[in-house]
């Protein structure tokens, strides 16, 4: 039975009224599970509508109080962490164990953000004039909005969603519509938590809600994260409109193996970062460099060995290294670069096309694919394949290994995999990457250090999680204060000077 979802508005479930729906697969078995609602723009203007008139009581809550709201929302998605689980899994694809590590990477973010009482205290300067004090105070914006993608459908929203309420913001949240169930059932959470209805609010949507909210003037601030050119699509509309934002997209990031690493571990993390999610992550590793000749070939040799003995299943098999893609068009995406790799002269060492799973042969699986000698040049190395893909490109020495991520478009995650300090130092400083691992393959920040990607894969000069999300849904408000000891010895035509 195909079940119908809905939007969810002001603190209950709305039925969709465009008349236009999406469709949700089951990615392992191949049909469709569910259909969603795609609002239309009069639809998002209610919401919008609706969250500036709630967000007014919940900026009025004291930030202590705001964050005893999240601390019981952190604690009933922790109790409902299984049955999340499946519910994202059947969705998306992704193996139970890697949609709990989804769900627990957004909860961390949520855990930074009760933390708001401190996070919010301003500046305060004393006698910065005679008789006179400047003290400095952040204010949420009002109503801001997120847009996030299907990989992940619990993580990106809490990133956004967390610091933007912890602020005293309300909250749009316009979910992929390839797994809108799990953003559903966080938005009933965050209203058993104590969240007022109408703060966080979810409509589903394709294009259309994405232009209405881009384009309200009461949504103040716009977060993002997806492929490189609806991000730069979504930044420059949301600017031309008066509207802060924070896009982020593609990525292709770099794993450089340097002589003396150990190639036993290095090739046991590239298997989980080039392959975990079925490559479907912006911090996947999808490019490793070997430095010299013989770091290749022993690396080459590890890596035959691991992939061969990968598991491809249904999300729900707990043998599965990696589930399902999440589309038809993933896995038409996937197989289309591997024949691109092949004709562009790229060696095939492993070719992961024409997987089959048994009792699940309708699913959208690709199976790990291997390419060696790759090169600079060739489209499987520069532009973003998202899917269990890994390219070796040779480097004959440490710099020319420094050039490649250097050089490419896309500035999201990199990592190095070394023994020497200096090496690894050197590195960190003049690696031109947002984010860098040492010996660590997916370099993703911890909750409370800023997550950021540079050139083509971000654009917007804050970051998500950590400090940079308290500045970006906040607005700074500045007073300087004088309180004089009587009229008789005030002069109010005089400019206070700071002497």
């Amino acid at each position: 039975m195909v079940r119908e979802l809905t939007h969810f508005i002001g603190g209950r479930h709305v039925s969709g009224a465009s008349g236009n729906f999406g469709d949700v697969y089951d990615p392992s078995a191949g049909h469709v599970q569910a259909r969603v609602p795609l609002a239309s723009a009069a639809e998002v203007e209610a919401v919008v509508a609706n969250a500036a008139e709630a967000q007014r009581e919940w900026a009025s809550f004291n930030p202590q109080r705001r964050a005893r709201v999240l601390m019981k929302f952190v604690s009933l998605v922790q109790d409902e962490m299984d049955s999340l689980a499946a519910l994202l899994s059947s969705e998306h694809g992704k193996t139970i164990p890697d949609a709990k590590g989804d769900i627990q990477r957004g909860l961390e973010v949520v855990e930074f953000a009760t933390g708001i009482p401190h996070l919010l205290k301003g500046e305060y300067t004393e006698s910065a004039g005679t008789g006179i004090d400047v003290y400095s105070m952040r204010q949420p914006l009002g109503v801001v909005a997120g847009i996030t993608p299907f990989n992940f459908p619990a993580m990106i929203p809490l990133w956004k969603a967390g610091p933007a309420l912890a602020c005293g913001n309300a909250f749009v949240l316009k979910p992929s519509e390839r797994d809108p169930s799990v953003p559903l059932r966080l938005a009933e959470l965050f209203l058993e938590a104590g969240l007022p209805a109408g703060v966080f609010n979810v409509v589903n949507g394709d294009k259309v809600a994405v232009d209405a909210l881009l384009t309200d003037p009461r949504i103040k601030a716009v977060g993002f994260v997806g492929s490189t050119p609806i991000a730069q699509y979504i930044y420059e509309t949301a600017t031309a409109h008066g509207k802060r934002a924070q896009c982020f997209g593609g990525a292709k990031n770099h794993a450089i193996v340097m002589p003396d690493a150990d190639l036993d571990d290095v090739a046991d993390q590239l298997i989980g970062a080039g392959y975990g999610s079925a490559g479907e992550r912006c911090m996947a590793i999808s490019v490793a460099v070997p430095v010299g000749e013989e770091t290749a070939d022993r690396l080459r040799a590890k890596l035959i060995e691991r992939v061969n003995k990968l598991n491809v299943g249904r999300s729900d098999d707990p043998g599965a290294d990696f589930g399902p893609l999440v589309g038809r068009d993933g896995v038409d995406r996937v197989n289309s670069y591997v024949q691109i790799g092949v004709d562009e002269g790229a060696e095939l060492v492993i070719d992961g096309r024409g997987v089959t799973v048994d009792g699940a042969e309708d699913g959208f699986f690709a199976g790990a694919t291997l390419f060696d000698n790759v090169t600079s040049e060739m489209r499987i190395y520069r532009e973003e394949i998202f899917g269990p893909v890994l390219s070796i490109v040779r480097a004959k020495d440490y710099e020319e290994a420094l050039r490649l991520p250097n050089e490419h478009e896309f500035g999201n995650g990199v990592a190095i995999f070394t023994r020497d300090g200096d090496t690894a130092r050197d590195f960190a400083a003049r690696v031109e990457v947002g984010m860098v691992g040492i010996n660590v393959p997916i370099p993703v920040p911890i909750a409370y250090h800023t997550f950021g990607g540079w050139k083509r894969s971000g654009f917007g000069d804050l970051n998500q999680h950590g400090p940079d999300s308290i500045r970006f849904y906040t607005k700074t408000k500045t007073v300087t204060q004088r309180w004089p000891k009587g009229l008789k010895e005030s002069n109010a035509f005089v400019i206070p000077t700071m002497d």
